[in-house]
């Protein structure tokens, strides 16, 4: 993850508090539901200009932040 993508993720996540937010954190674990991961998929392409198309939009691209820096990563290579 780069070092900005906790911040990113941060405020979708009602129970991260200040705590790190690891590649492993899960993020269902850390308060992201299905409105707040919609909203957090908003910021994450303004935030690094993706387009997460729909066959990234899965549980197993939301389980942790590691899996969806993966998903993002992957697409800032591919442009």
């Amino acid at each position: 993850m780069d070092a900005e993508f906790p911040a990113v993720l941060r405020p979708f996540l009602k129970y991260a508090g200040a705590g790190t937010i690891t590649p492993e954190s899960s993020l269902r674990d850390l308060g992201l539901d299905s409105m707040r991961a919609i909203e957090l998929l908003f910021a994450i392409e303004d935030n690094y200009r993706v387009s997460l198309p729909d066959e990234l939009l899965t549980d197993a691209t939301f389980a942790t932040a590691g899996s969806l820096w993966a998903a993002v990563d992957s697409l800032r290579i591919a442009s």
